[in-house]
């Protein structure tokens, strides 16, 4: 009897202490701020889904470093999407709930952020966009949990055309001119076609329209029509491989690289280095940064993270454009939980819920960026209640033979040709959901 009431005491005692340590670990969980990771460091995509990811992970560290969000620090995991639509919906899946609930996701594919559109409402959780996703997404009226910050692909297309014409010595010189959008047979390649035919339409150049198949490695009939229709402009809407493999069959057919003007996500290192001198010429639009080798920010991530062996990736690739997009991504992830704690407790983990608050309200100056290393770097973003964006500049640097180097001044997308097409298309997107726009009061929760 005694020995099974010492047993009974034994097994109190244990399932007190695992409470205690339960408890102990609820505690610390519930000081940090979750943010889920989805990446594609495999597949197809991989070799420009890397960097970003790495410099995505490196701003957390930094953070951490920087001793966390008033004093809240962040958390993070990891999940593998292979750029598949279905696998980010299950990495969705898995960690939305996870250490205390997930802050912010950023799908990082158009695909992928079509699916959890559906989903974010519901769960109360907000995506962040930066430069990619639905471009009527800007409309926070219908899209309250959507936040393409600092550009859709309805401002690159813009832009581009806005350079273009400034090239050719006005708009009315693009009369009879043929633009070919080499894009991306996906819902991300999909997306500046409206912007181009509305641009079409006003200056009447000819556009066409060719797409290719995933993942982009076969374009000789591509490039075909294009030696035999001979556009004056070849803008590449591409990822990942598609990239290098319309550079060297641009470099094939003898089509001038400097009349090849690619989307921000078509501008980076990986797209160029196998090509080397062959893409010498080619222009991309960037989504503000380019490669930023001397930002402070990037300094102190060589300084705090890389120099105490906690880097993500290797040290020379920190600082390119592909790291430099996801470090600035993952400095919106972070701001907003600031600006949140600004009003829901300064050194307190916010909900999701509370999260998108933060991001809606927004409001990066050129001082709060500079305090943060991105000086020289990038424009100040201010969100509201309408407008999920928060800014729409943008700028082409061209690729030397050896480095990116600028190469125009900025430009603002032309908010009286956007607008009335991001009302429409949210509104024809709300009338198929059924759902309303929001309230003004609403803008206040």
């Amino acid at each position: 009897m005694k020995l099974r009431q010492l047993a009974l005491a034994t097994a109190l005692t244990a399932a007190a202490a695992a409470g205690a340590l339960t408890s102990t670990a609820a505690f610390a969980q519930a000081k940090e701020q979750f943010f889920p990771v989805l990446v594609y460091r495999t597949g197809a995509y991989a070799p420009n889904g890397v960097p970003f990811a790495n410099g995505y992970v490196d701003y957390l560290k930094l953070t951490n470093a920087r001793g966390g969000i008033n004093g809240v620090k962040v958390s993070f995991e990891e999940c593998e999407t292979g750029y598949a639509t279905d696998r980010g919906v299950e990495c969705y899946e898995r960690l939305k709930g996870k250490n205390g609930g997930a802050t912010v996701f950023q799908p990082l594919s158009t695909g992928i952020t079509f699916a959890l559109t559906e989903k974010a409402p519901t769960d109360k959780i907000p995506l962040i966009t930066a430069g990619y996703g639905r471009s009527e997404s800007q409309d926070g009226m219908v899209f309250k949990w959507n936040f393409p910050l600092s550009g859709t692909y309805w401002v690159a297309a813009d832009t581009l055309i806005q350079h273009i014409a400034k090239k050719e010595g006005g708009y009315d010189k693009l009369k009879g001119k043929k633009i070919a959008l080499v894009y991306h047979d996906s819902p991300f390649g999909k997306e500046p076609i409206p912007l181009l035919q509305e641009r079409a339409a006003m200056h009447g150049f000819q556009l066409s329209l060719l797409p290719v198949t995933h993942p982009g490695v076969e374009q000789k009939a591509t490039w075909l029509q294009i030696r035999q229709n001979r556009p004056d402009y070849v803008l590449n809407w591409g990822w990942g491989v598609m990239n290098s493999t319309a550079l060297k069959e641009a470099q094939a057919t003898g089509y001038p690289r400097e009349k090849m003007y690619g989307v921000w996500w078509a501008g980076a290192e990986p797209d160029v280095k196998d090509v080397g001198a062959g893409a010498k010429g080619y222009n991309a639009i960037m989504m503000q940064h380019g490669a930023e080798p001397n930002a402070p920010v990037v300094k102190e991530i060589l300084e705090k993270v890389h120099a105490k062996g906690q880097g993500t990736g290797p040290k020379d690739e920190v600082g390119q454009v592909l790291y430099m997009r996801g470090l600035q991504a993952a400095m919106f992830a972070v701001e907003g939980v600031r600006a949140a704690q600004e009003r829901f407790g300064k050194g307190k983990v916010v909900t999701g819920e509370q999260a998108r608050w933060g991001y809606e309200n927004l409001n990066l100056t050129q001082a709060k960026l500079d305090a943060l290393g991105f000086k020289g770097v990038m424009r100040p973003i201010s969100t509201s209640c309408a407008d999920h964006m928060g800014a729409s500049w943008a700028r082409v640097h061209t690729w030397d033979g050896s480095k990116f180097v600028w190469s125009s001044d900025w430009y603002q997308a032309d908010e009286q040709i956007i607008k009335p097409m991001v009302k429409a298309a949210a509104d024809k997107y709300a009338a198929e959901k059924k759902i309303s726009r929001r309230d003004p009061k609403d803008c206040q929760s």
